[in-house]
Formats: C-alpha cells, sequence, structure tokens
C-alpha cells in the first residue's frame, strides 16, 4: 500500500526502563501511566487533538476501559478506531459513550447479533475482513470515507506488531518511565514478534529527544525494508 494511501499513523506510548506497558499480564496501562509528569500527560492529550483518529485493540478497552478522549487541553474528540474480529468488545465500554464518534472494525466472524448491538449503542461498525480485520483495508478505509489523515496509534504488543507487520506505522513516539519492571511474560511494547535473522529487524531513525516534565521522551522514524 502508497502512503498516499491511508493515514499518516503515529504510534506513542509509555514504557518502563524495560520496555514493559504493564505490572503484569491482564493489568492496566493506567497504573503506570499514573507516573507520568504532568507535562507528559499534557503533551499526551495534545497528540491526540492534532489527530483525526485515536486507534486501540479490543483487548486494551477489556483491560482499561479507556475513553480515548481529549481533556487535558482544548480540541476536539479525535474519532475513536477500535479494530475488533468479533465486535466482543463491552456493551458499557467507556468508548461507546457519546462524547466522541467511535468506529469498531469487525470480521465476517463478528455475529449479526453484535452488530446490531454495537449499532445501537452508537457506533459505527465497519466489516473489514473474513477471519481477522484486514488493516491495510481499515487504513485506506478511514482515509477515503472518513477523511483521517492523521491518526494516533495508543495500542498493546499485539495490535503495534500487526501495524508495523503490515507497515502502517510512520512514527513512534515513546514517553520512557523510571522504573523495571521485569516479568518473563509482562507484555512489552511489541509482541507476536519471532525473527530468525537480523535482517528482518524494523529498524527505527531516532530523530529528537527530549525531557517534557520529569520524563525522557523519544521521537523515530519507522524504517522499512522499501525506505532503506
Amino acid at each position: 500500500m502508497k502512503k498516499s494511501e491511508r493515514p499518516h499513523v503515529l504510534m506513542m506510548s509509555e514504557i518502563t526502563a524495560d520496555g514493559k506497558l504493564t505490572l503484569k499480564r491482564g493489568a492496566s496501562s493506567k497504573i503506570l501511566m499514573k507516573y507520568m509528569a504532568p507535562e507528559t500527560e499534557i503533551l499526551l492529550h495534545r497528540t491526540r487533538a492534532e489527530c483525526d483518529a485515536i486507534m486501540v485493540g479490543s483487548n486494551t478497552i477489556k483491560i482499561d476501559n479507556s475513553y480515548l478522549t481529549v481533556r487535558k487541553v482544548k480540541g476536539r474528540n479525535p474519532l475513536r478506531v477500535i479494530p475488533s474480529s468479533r465486535g466482543d468488545i463491552p456493551l458499557d465500554a467507556n468508548v461507546l459513550k457519546p462524547d466522541a464518534p467511535t468506529l469498531i472494525a469487525v470480521s465476517k466472524r463478528a455475529s449479526r447479533e453484535r452488530r446490531e448491538a454495537l449499532s445501537r449503542s452508537g457506533a459505527i461498525v465497519l466489516e473489514m475482513g473474513e477471519e481477522e480485520v484486514d488493516l491495510p483495508s481499515l487504513m485506506k478505509a478511514l482515509k477515503e470515507r472518513y477523511g483521517v489523515e492523521r491518526m494516533m496509534v495508543e495500542g498493546g504488543p499485539t495490535l503495534n506488531w500487526f501495524m508495523l507487520k503490515h507497515c502502517l506505522i510512520d512514527e513512534i513516539r515513546l514517553i520512557h518511565l523510571p522504573f523495571i519492571v521485569g516479568g518473563e511474560d509482562t507484555p512489552s511494547l511489541v509482541g507476536g514478534m519471532h525473527i530468525e535473522h537480523e535482517d528482518e529487524m524494523i529498524r527505527l531513525q531516532l530523530k529528537k529527544f527530549y525531557l517534557c516534565g520529569t520524563n525522557l521522551v523519544t521521537e523515530y522514524d519507522v524504517l522499512y525494508h522499501s525506505d532503506i
């Protein structure tokens, strides 16, 4: 897919010094986000306000029950985009509240009952894929049908991996938290990668680093093989 056919995508996340997103598997990322400096919280919400859409995975919704709205700065709420192959996000999830528009991308595996229930909750339900949500097709639809030019991903390890695997992430912005969590199965920034050779590594180019309050922030361009 050509970059011009999809939104420009920024992945943004807080991570510990050892690259973890949470305290343990199944724990909310909000626990660690409490330790972000106030200035960094403002950066996060300002970034949301600068984007037309914000994407997280369905598992993040189940664990964190995030609002994904702009609260620390003035600005409009972005379109909330949730890939969920079965459409099985809780019907009382905060992303289904009417404070911002929400699009749930499902596959053909999602039952008619689930689709109808999500629609009644006010969400746009969009079928994208057979067994799993087809992320490249979803990205193309977001730009063509919904006018999304710039999107932010605040995903967990699974969504982050699939977005990178399909070469759909352009930039990465990391908020570094001065903690070590450990844990062999504790979720890290990207999961699902079982590479066999160094040529399969996804290369990044550091373009900026700075202190935001007490937090180090690093910004990278993602370099895919076609860019090198």
